[in-house]
């Protein structure tokens, strides 16, 4: 379904350092990815879940270490253009990549994410368990205006509330895919030159083990940022990895809060 949620990938400067820590505190074990030379995609209990990149072999572009989302577009061409129409910006294509084709952009308060045209795993993001995605959530200063360009970007409401479903609950936008929560869309993020906080998608991975896991990542030289707590999403942390790349752990598995 075009404008959800397909993958997520690290930009990282150090693929071996990368493996060894997130398989130490995910579980992940890596093989390499049909993208070419510097890319492995992440695999828990078999099953792929996020590829990792390294930066001095992106396109050609040293790229900052950094998760980030990939949406789905039926036309990288068509969404491309909109993403520039309606202020975003586009670095790098759309290019081939892999089986598909891809660009890397940012939307008006630079945001960075990925358009994806190409086959997508049906199951990805679909609450498969431990070491999965779970949700992704942008962290913005306008969840609405956010809302508006991405559901133009991506014609989310030419798709028809059955199929692709924008509501606000609680304190930010959802987004719902097929009837599952797939994302949100959450304001407060002021003007700042801290690059931490700045807007940014933000992603969590399913661990039973939150706490334990979160233990791992310190003794692994990560940061714990934020130390487990409960929360909507169930038990959560949000930590760095050595290289400063940010995400999150949640142990709820099956659907994100609505």
């Amino acid at each position: 379904m075009q404008g959800t949620p397909c993958w997520v990938s690290l930009t990282t400067q150090d693929m071996n350092a990368a493996q060894d820590f997130y398989g130490e505190v995910l579980g992940w074990e890596f093989e390499p990815g049909l993208q070419g030379q510097g890319y492995v995609v992440a695999h828990a209990d078999g099953e792929p879940v996020a590829g990792l990149v390294e930066s001095t072999q992106s396109m050609g572009v040293r790229l900052p270490v950094a998760w980030t989302a990939y949406f789905v577009a039926d036309s990288a061409d068509a969404v491309a253009s909109r993403v520039r129409e309606r202020g975003g910006t586009v670095a790098v294509g759309p290019i081939a990549f892999g089986r598909g084709r891809m660009a890397w952009a940012a939307d008006p308060v630079d945001a960075a994410f990925c358009i994806w045209e190409g086959p997508v795993d049906a199951g990805w993001y679909a609450g498969r368990g431990s070491g999965a995605a779970a949700w992704l959530e942008l962290h913005t200063r306008d969840p609405f205006a956010s809302a508006l360009f991405y559901g133009e970007v991506f014609e989310w409401d030419a798709q028809g509330p059955e199929v692709i479903d924008v509501r606000y609950e609680h304190d930010r936008v959802i987004l719902r895919a097929g009837g599952r929560t797939v994302a949100g869309l959450y304001g407060g993020v002021q003007q700042s030159p801290d690059p931490a906080i700045r807007p940014k998608w933000h992603v969590h991975f399913c661990r039973t083990d939150v706490d334990a896991a979160a233990a791992r990542a310190a003794a692994a030289h990560g940061t714990v940022v934020t130390p487990p707590h409960d929360s909507a999403l169930g038990r959560t942390a949000t930590l760095r990895d050595p290289e400063g790349g940010l995400f999150h752990l949640s142990s709820a598995e099956e659907d994100a809060p609505s």
